[in-house]
């Protein structure tokens, strides 16, 4: 076997103890990070070529070796091994391999701090991409199940007691406009985190990489960072990250709790499709909703992996310390997490069955048209004040015949107070309710189909800002 590569240890007398290698040495999961490293190796061997550290040739036969040398990672035939202390170590002794004593010239100019730096920021960039598809999948999802269910009075609720009839559509559009936001988060971040670290070396640039600007542009990048100490030691790009990740997890924990509450037996709102739901062991008449439950679970991770990264930064002084390493754990695990989540709740969500009739019924449950009599009294002139206390009334007759507010009669209304017409009990319909809600932003079919349309807008625009992968 190759003998391992030391990136340091020429001021050392001992060998590092094994102790501290175990601590010190990188993760299995690092090595996702090699295509972004050796897009800086490449990007970092033309600029050693322009500085004139190396020739054209040189520089051409270097990245002939990255190009093998990736594909020999992808295909398994290149392996890190036991001594290799991360990426770089495993690479440059891969090159060197290959190459000789022309791969080891390619460690000039640049450190293990702005590599590190950029090989995560340039993996996360990637993510935003991958990961804003898959959130994008979901939201269509719920877009289009909102479209078939706008016209489906539904009872709106706060403290998850009966408030107001909606549509089921707008209710579900609430839950699209808030991950179409994370959408926008997403867009944002990678617009921000568009400056690229290489170049800083180690913390104070390098006297032979003088165009790290060229090398921003060629990663995709918009730029460099303008300050070579922040360009490695900065990390809230990766918070930020974190933050946008636990934000969008959150949000699908919110709706994965509803279809949990929606598809129990007390509600009896939705059902589960066979092919996203699971069994009991000793229950033989169980359908789980283990897709929503482990959804909601994943969200304590994502907001655990956002304060560890957190927790890490704080107290920092600046450049460059080990425990920026922290950063890979926290992004990886956020990463891996919502690669499994959105798919998941995408299906879920898009094979759901609606019991219309179900819930239909339940709109008027609740005396969840109580705030109908208020309107209209208001409406007749009647201080809003009073209008309350005469719909409260009007709770209390219904409840003491044991009546829903729907099937009081003219003379039971008229009984309550004298302003409470005939022309009232019409109105006493959650469809008609809905309707009457037509403002913008309202729950009526209508601006719930408006809804809808500039929704799936926002989803274009925001998908040239976050084109797929």
């Amino acid at each position: 076997m190759d003998e391992p590569v030391k990136l340091w240890g020429g001021r050392f007398r001992k060998s590092p103890d094994p102790r501290l290698m175990r601590l010190s040495k990188s993760h299995a999961s690092h090595l996702r990070l090699v295509p972004h490293d050796i897009a800086g190796s490449r990007a970092h061997a033309r600029e050693l070529e322009r500085a004139r550290v190396i020739t054209a040739a040189e520089r051409d036969a270097i990245l002939a070796g990255l190009d093998a040398l990736e594909a020999d990672c992808a295909s398994g035939k290149a392996v890190f091994a036991d001594g290799d202390e991360d990426i770089h170590t495993f690479l440059e002794r891969e090159l060197v391999r290959r190459l000789g004593p022309l791969g080891a010239k390619l460690r000039a100019g640049r450190s293990r701090n702005d590599q590190a730096a950029n090989d995560l920021k340039h993996y996360l960039r990637a993510q935003a991409l991958t990961l804003g598809a898959e959130l994008r999948a979901l939201i269509e999802a719920l877009a289009a199940r909102a479209e078939e269910t706008a016209d489906l009075p539904a009872p709106g609720v706060t403290h998850l007691q009966p408030a107001q009839p909606v549509t089921f559509g707008h209710h579900l559009m609430a839950h699209a406009q808030a991950l179409t936001r994370d959408l926008d988060r997403f867009a944002d971040w990678r617009a921000r985190s568009s400056r690229s670290p290489l170049g800083a070396a180690a913390l104070a640039g390098s006297s032979l990489a003088k165009r790290p600007d060229l090398s921003a542009l060629e990663l995709g990048y918009a730029g460099a960072c303008e300050n070579s100490i922040d360009a490695v030691a900065a990390r809230d790009h990766v918070a930020e990250f974190l933050f946008v990740a636990a934000m969008v997890a959150v949000d699908v924990s919110r709706l994965a709790e509803e279809i949990v509450i929606w598809s129990t037996r007390q509600f009896g709102w939705v059902t589960l499709d066979d092919a996203f739901s699971t069994g009991s062991s000793i229950m033989p008449q169980k359908k789980n909703p283990d897709i929503a439950e482990l959804s909601r679970g994943r969200a304590a991770r994502l907001i655990g992996d956002l304060t560890a990264m957190l927790g890490a930064l704080k107290g920092l002084a600046l450049a460059y310390n080990r425990d920026l390493s922290e950063d890979k754990h926290a992004a990886f695990d956020a990463v891996d997490n919502l690669a499994l989540i959105l798919p998941a709740m995408t299906g879920l969500v898009a094979t759901l069955g609606f019991e219309r009739a179900r819930i239909e019924a339940d709109a008027k449950e609740g005396h969840t048209l109580a705030t109908e009599i208020a309107d209209y009294l208001a409406r007749k002139g009647v201080p809003f004040a009073e209008a309350h206390e005469i719909a409260g009334a009007a709770v209390r007759a219904a409840e003491d015949s044991g009546k829903r507010l729907d099937q009081l009669g003219a003379a039971e209304l008229a009984a309550i107070d004298a302003r409470l017409g005939a022309d009232l009990v019409p109105m006493l319909d959650p469809a008609r309710a809905i309707a009457s809600r037509d403002a913008f932003g309202g729950p009526a079919p209508a601006r719930v189909r408006e809804q809808i349309h500039r929704l799936r807008e926002t989803l274009v625009r925001l998908s040239n800002r976050l084109p797929d992968a």
